[in-house]
């Protein structure tokens, strides 16, 4: 096996799996400090990056059913992180919006974490951070189209995707 074989083994084997637990239990640890489940936390991620969804919008991007997504836009909305609106085009609708004054103690979190997290790129330069940006943006992006394939190879084998253990 040639030095770029084991190195591309080992960042997509033992490094990348731990990297990915490690960001599941950090992120998990940010949704308990926040009051929140780690699929609320999540859903309300893609509520803010996206500005505006819907529930079904929410539910496909996520694989929740539309009842546990209801049950996540409650909480929320409850916590007073997200904001039912009606549709203007379509009235049976409701847009999800983040309620952006109530996200002054997630801020202050993220923006100490970014601070401590600012280190771990002194060192490299500019080419290699562009390569760095550049593995985060593919391996994003390889992420949801294979979160989109096993989804639908359960749901066309007949079955259903369910919630996760311990998840509400």
């Amino acid at each position: 096996m040639s030095g770029r074989d084991e190195l591309t083994e080992r960042i997509l084997g033992t490094l990348a799996r731990r990297h990915s637990t490690a960001t599941v239990l950090f992120h998990h640890a940010v949704a308990e400090r926040l009051g929140l489940g780690p699929t609320d936390h999540k859903c309300l991620d893609l509520v803010v990056e996206h500005q505006t969804v819907t529930g079904s919008e929410l539910a496909a991007m996520t694989g929740l059913t539309s009842g546990a997504v209801t049950g996540v836009v409650n909480r929320l909305e409850q916590a007073g992180y997200i904001r039912r609106e009606p549709d203007p085009e379509d009235g049976r609708r409701q847009l999800l919006r983040p309620v952006p004054e109530r996200f002054g103690e997630a801020e202050r979190l993220f923006k100490g974490i970014a601070v401590s997290a600012a280190g771990l790129l002194d060192g490299f330069d500019d080419q290699q951070l562009e390569a760095i940006a550049t593995f985060l943006t593919r391996s994003t992006e390889f992420a949801r189209e294979r979160a989109a394939v096993l989804r639908a190879e359960v749901l066309g084998r007949g079955g259903r995707t369910r919630k996760t253990q311990g998840e509400p």
